[in-house]
Parts: C-alpha cells; structure tokens; sequence
C-alpha cells in the first residue's frame, strides 16, 4: 500500500469521492451535503486534496513549534495528546482566538474540549498539514465569518460550536419554569 492510499474513507463511499466528501472536496462548501458535521467526511475531503503544498510539512512543523512553547508558555491546566493533536487547556482568554485556535497540531483552549469541537480541531490540524504556514493568509483571505470560511466549513460548522445545535427540551423547561415565577424580564 502506497502512502497515498492511508486516507480514512468509510466503508462504501468509494475512492471516485461520492456523496458528502464530493461537496467541497475543493474545500469551498458548495453542495449543501447535509453531514457537514461528520467527521469522518471532513477528513475524506481534507486527505483527499492531494499532495501538499511546497514546503507545507517544515511550515506545520515550524507552527507546531511556535504552538507548543505558547501553550507551554500559557497553559495553566492539562495538556495532553489526542489522535496527534496537543491540548494546551486552562490558556487565558486572550492568548487564542474564539473558542480556542489551532496552530500546528496543537490546539490552545481553556476548556472547550468536547469531543465535537476536537473533531474539528483535527480537521484544522491537517489543514495545517497540508497548507502549512500559508494556511494563516489563507485563512485571512477566507473571511472571518465563520458561515463563510472554506476552513471552518470544511472542519464542520456544527463541530466548531458555529451552528445551534437543536437541544432535548431542556431549554424549553428552563422557559417555562422562568415564565411560572412571574418574571417580567421580557
């Protein structure tokens, strides 16, 4: 088996890149494939780009680098290592951006570790892999609206914590027992 063949394709989907993995495989998100969320498509259509950019591979390693000592710098909680990615957790807020960001295959956060938002943050981390260190102009170029970001599309709009997730009822519990004490909030 040839290097480029240790992509992780689910079962049936095919290598011709059928069904979600076809929808953005250029990274753009056109197609409106409704498992935008879903992991294992989100990392078909990252693997599947081809090979690297130039020089992508010294970028990451040189990101990766600058990740790990300002999170080594910063980090007040636990870091540990999931699936190839460093979390540095317990970072002041002012030393990432949004939830957390990912710089290289390490992710800077305080405490936004689910297992949703990692599946995301390994998405980033093999766009790093493959971009290297032009991923942050690219990045910038994107936009920083996160609906519209190619990056943040790709990794997965609901992963990342950007789309509302539809909730059990717990909310609407919580409504009504706020509208039974007679709170005139509104």
């Amino acid at each position: 088996m040839s290097r480029g063949q240790t992509r992780s394709v689910p079962a049936g989907s095919g290598a011709g890149g059928s069904g979600a993995g076809a929808s953005g495989a250029d990274g753009s998100g056109a197609g409106g494939s409704g498992a935008r969320g879903s992991g294992a498509a989100q990392r078909r259509t990252v693997s599947g780009r081809g090979r690297p950019w130039p020089l992508a591979r010294l970028g990451h390693l040189y990101a990766t680098c600058v990740g790990f000592v300002w999170g080594s710098i910063w980090s007040t909680g636990r870091v540990e290592r999931h699936r190839g990615l460093w979390i540095f957790r317990g970072m002041p807020r002012w030393s990432f951006g949004r939830g957390g960001s990912c710089v290289g295959s390490c992710y800077l956060t305080d405490r936004n570790t689910s297992p949703a938002v990692l599946r995301h943050e390994l998405v980033h981390r093999e766009q790093w892999r493959h971009y290297g260190l032009a991923l942050p102009l690219l990045y910038l170029l994107a936009g920083r609206d996160p609906l519209r970001n190619r990056f943040e599309i790709e990794a997965g709009l609901a992963d990342g914590g950007y789309l509302k997730r539809a909730r059990s009822g717990s909310a609407r519990v919580r409504r009504r027992a706020s509208d039974s004490s007679g709170s005139a909030d509104r």
